[in-house]
Formats: structure tokens, C-alpha cells, sequence
């Protein structure tokens, strides 16, 4: 076998390899054995002509193309092993000649990362802190949230609750048509029509009310945009809020009960802190994550940046597919072609790629796992939350996929964890971690890497970016769940 190597850059090696006939035969002898099952030669039962005949019917070159499906990946296996190299991902293949057989193989190595000092990263922190105001705020959703609708005898208002029947006739089409609806007038609700709300305030019980609007252009149905529509109301009922006193009465009827507001009040200002604590957290590891990628140096090949590529085209396909839109479709909306739009891609698929390389790079030097039992530890957790969907969630659990899914998301976890652990110098590396902190391009695979394959559709930064923007009233209500009093 002749085996030229061409290498020109540190992540990529060209192999062009010419086989001799002696080492092509035993791959041949199996493509007949595959292929004497299937043609059917004259004066033999199926399966039983000599080679010699089959090759005689059909022609060497037929044994060859059939041999070629076994013949040029376990050729290159072996060679690779000869050569003492590692392919990061699948090789580019490309048939050369036939006889004798020859290919050349463009494999993309292992990725070069270097992390640089990640202890010269500097994170300024703002200070975890809850205010009265925000204890108060969540109080009066409570509140609110624990009054009943009662009927008034009085004009609507704002925030009140309205039965309503509207009747919207547009260029003298029934365009909207409903009876006894529940409706809250206020600024910021823009159905079913900008300025609806206005006209409701001042009406009473039983007064009907006449009035048209114009459609925005951004409304939604574009057959309307700019027409004026002439809307009929009837105000059915009004009710508000009966807002119960802020009192210890009030607290013992929030969830499982507390003996007095200053208990509930204490419990809000924790689960407050608490969340405030945890997006702290998530945004310093998000900005830990952006510092690192900018000190870190990555070398790639460019088939790797290419396939990552494709994976977030074909992730975006399958989106679109999902929602009932072929590409094209969607392509032709947005005026652009395919390769306008995977040029559009293009950085958020190399910034993908660098940042599970550089994440995958960390893990490997701080030596992150989880271990079987922490996946079912979480697991455990999660149906213990689960209430009485316990049974399904333990059957969606059941699957490789879930706990891979599981498994991933902890990890994930863990490594930003690190990372900010590091970066804060609030514990040591493990006691390679000074020299780790290079550069290095040997192999990391293993079942613990961040992942172990490019194109993955579960991005490493994904369970750390995003929710330190989310209102402390929401994270509360994430994170408790309190139900009417």
C-alpha cells in the first residue's frame, strides 16, 4: 500500500492512498459473497457460482464498486492507526482511481485550543439586593391574585372584568363575532383592536356602544391592514376585585399557611434573595463564558466549521417543518437563497462551535464527569416535583435519550460552575490545571466531554445563558408556585 501524507496545517491531514491488488483481493472475495446471493447466473442455484463465473457475468469493475462500500473505510481505519492519527469527526472521502484502487482522505484532527490564563479574568459582580419595594410588589400580586371577582353597580374601569358581546364588521364582513367574552380593560391590552379598551371605560351594565377602528398595519392579518372596522358592544357585566387585608388572616391562607405576615413576609424576601442570587450567578457565568472565549485561541478545520454549519441549517429546517413551512417558502418570504442564508449563519455557527470547543476544552482539563447516580438523582428529583404526572415523567425518564438529555444538562452545569469557580479563585484546579491552562491538542473524547461529536443540536452554554432578565415576581412564582389563598 502507498500511502502519501499531506499536511499543511495542524488540524487537517490529506491521505491519498494506492492499494496493491494483493491487498484489494480479500475485499473483493466478500464483495462476491454479497453479490452471488443476489444475481441469478444460468445453470447455478442462487449463491452457489464460482467467483470466476460471477466475475465473468458481471465484470471485475462491478466487484470492485461493490467492495468499495467496506473496502475504502476499513482501509483508511487501518491506516490512520499506522499513522497515529485521531479523526475529530468523519473524514472526506474521494474515489480516485479504480484499478488499482486509490482514494484520498481530507481528515479534520483534533481542534488545537488554548485557554489562556483564565485566572486574569476579572467579573465585577453587582450586590444581591432586595428592597421593600420588591417584598411589597409581590405582596400585592398575592393579594390580587387571592380576591375574588364580585359584581358593582358602577361605570367600567379599568382592570375591571368584563362580559362583553362584540360584534366587528369590516368592508361589510363579519370579522368579529363573540358572545358573552371575558374582557380586562386596560392601556396595555391591544385586543382584539388598538384603542378597544378606551372605549370601555365609562360604560354600565346593559349600555350598548358604537364605534370604529382603524386596523394597524401590524396586526396580524394583513387582508385588514389600514380598513376601518365598525365595532357594536354590549356590556353584559362588570366585576372587580375584592382585595383582601394585607393581615395575619391573609397569611395563614397563602399555600400550607404561615402564622403570620411576618412570616410570609420573610418567606418572600427569601425566595426573592434566592433568586437573585441564582441569576447573579447565571449572569456572571455568561459573562465568565464571554471573557474566556474572547482570551481563548481556537484552531479548527474548516470541514468541522462546515458541518457545524450544515447542523444549524438543517436544525433550522427542521424548525421551519415544525410550524408547517418548507424552506423555500420561508427563504422566498425573506427574499434571500440558500446560500445567502447559510452565509447569514455562518458566525452563529462558528461561535457555536468555538464555544463547545472551548467549554469541551475546560471540561477536559478539570476532569468534569457525572456520574450515572447524579443523572438519577436529578431524575429523582424531578418526579418528586411532578405531583400526579409522576408515572408519565417516569416513563419519558425511561429512555437513553432523556437521561443522555439529563445527563448533558448537568454537565453543562457543572463545567460553568467550575468556571466561574475559577475565575472568582474560589477553589484550586485539580493539580494538572496550571499546565492544562496551554495549549493542547491531544484527544479528549470520553463519555464525560461536553459532547463527543460536532453538530449537536444541545448547545454546552445553553442551560447557563439565559434568565438573569427574568422579574423577581416571575422567579418566585417559578420557583414556588403559590396558589390562590
Amino acid at each position: 500500500m502507498n500511502v502519501t501524507k499531506d499536511s499543511t496545517s495542524p488540524t487537517e491531514v490529506t491521505l491519498s492512498v494506492e492499494m496493491t491488488a494483493e491487498e484489494e483481493e480479500p475485499f473483493i472475495t466478500r464483495s462476491y459473497r454479497r453479490l452471488v446471493s443476489r444475481v441469478r447466473i444460468p445453470g447455478f442455484r442462487p449463491g452457489k457460482a464460482p467467483r470466476s463465473i460471477v466475475e465473468r457475468q458481471l465484470g471485475r469493475p462491478a466487484l470492485i464498486q461493490e467492495a468499495l462500500e467496506f473496502m475504502v473505510p476499513e482501509t483508511l481505519d487501518k491506516v490512520l492507526k499506522d499513522e497515529n492519527l485521531q479523526a475529530f469527526m468523519e473524514p472526506q472521502l474521494e474515489i480516485l482511481e479504480m484499478e488499482p484502487v486509490s482514494f484520498k482522505a481530507v481528515v479534520p484532527l483534533e481542534p488545537v485550543v488554548d485557554l489562556g490564563d483564565i485566572t486574569s479574568i476579572e467579573l465585577e459582580r453587582q450586590p444581591v439586593e432586595v428592597t421593600d419595594e420588591q417584598v411589597n410588589d409581590l405582596l400585592e400580586r398575592l393579594r390580587y391574585d387571592a380576591a375574588p371577582w364580585e359584581p358593582v353597580d358602577r361605570p367600567a374601569k379599568f382592570g375591571d372584568l368584563l362580559s362583553l358581546n362584540v360584534h366587528g364588521v369590516i368592508a361589510g364582513e363579519d370579522a368579529i363575532n363573540d358572545e358573552g367574552i371575558d374582557y380586562i380593560p386596560d392601556l396595555e391590552n391591544q385586543s382584539p383592536i388598538p384603542g378597544f379598551s378606551v372605549y370601555m371605560e365609562g360604560m354600565t351594565e346593559g349600555q350598548e356602544k358604537e364605534f370604529a377602528l382603524t386596523i394597524p398595519d401590524d396586526h396580524g392579518q394583513e387582508q385588514y391592514s389600514g380598513k376601518e372596522c365598525h365595532m357594536k358592544v354590549k356590556l353584559l357585566s362588570i366585576k372587580e376585585k375584592n382585595l383582601p387585608e394585607l393581615d395575619d388572616e391573609f397569611a395563614k391562607g397563602v399555600r400550607d399557611g404561615y402564622e403570620s405576615m411576618e412570616a410570609l413576609t420573610d418567606f418572600l424576601r427569601n425566595q426573592l434573595t434566592e433568586h437573585a442570587e441564582h441569576a447573579s450567578n447565571r449572569q456572571a457565568e455568561q459573562d465568565g463564558l464571554e471573557k474566556l472565549l474572547e482570551i481563548s485561541t481556537v484552531q479548527a478545520s474548516d470541514m468541522i466549521y462546515d458541518r457545524e454549519l450544515d447542523s444549524l441549517y438543517e436544525e433550522r429546517e427542521r424548525s421551519m417543518r415544525n410550524q408547517r413551512l418548507d424552506m423555500d417558502t420561508y427563504l422566498s418570504n425573506i427574499g434571500k437563497s440558500e446560500d445567502e442564508w447559510r452565509e447569514q449563519l455562518k458566525p452563529q455557527a462558528e461561535q457555536r462551535l468555538r464555544t463547545f470547543l472551548v467549554l469541551r476544552k475546560l471540561a477536559e482539563n478539570e476532569d468534569i464527569k457525572v456520574e450515572p447516580e447524579e443523572v438519577q438523582a436529578e431524575i429523582d428529583s424531578m418526579l418528586t416535583n411532578s405531583g400526579d404526572s409522576q408515572d408519565v415523567m417516569r416513563q419519558a425518564f425511561s429512555t437513553d435519550n432523556a437521561r443522555d438529555s439529563i445527563r448533558s444538562s448537568l454537565f453543562s452545569r457543572k463545567v460553568m460552575e467550575r468556571l466561574l469557580e475559577i475565575i472568582e479563585g474560589r477553589s484550586e484546579s485539580p493539580e494538572s490545571s496550571t499546565e492544562s491552562l496551554g495549549e493542547s491538542s491531544g484527544d479528549s473524547g470520553g463519555e464525560n466531554s461536553v459532547e463527543n461529536s460536532v453538530g449537536t443540536s444541545a448547545e454546552p452554554t445553553e442551560e447557563s445563558s439565559g434568565e438573569a432578565e427574568r422579574s423577581e415576581t416571575d422567579a418566585v412564582a417559578e420557583v414556588d408556585e403559590t396558589p390562590e389563598p
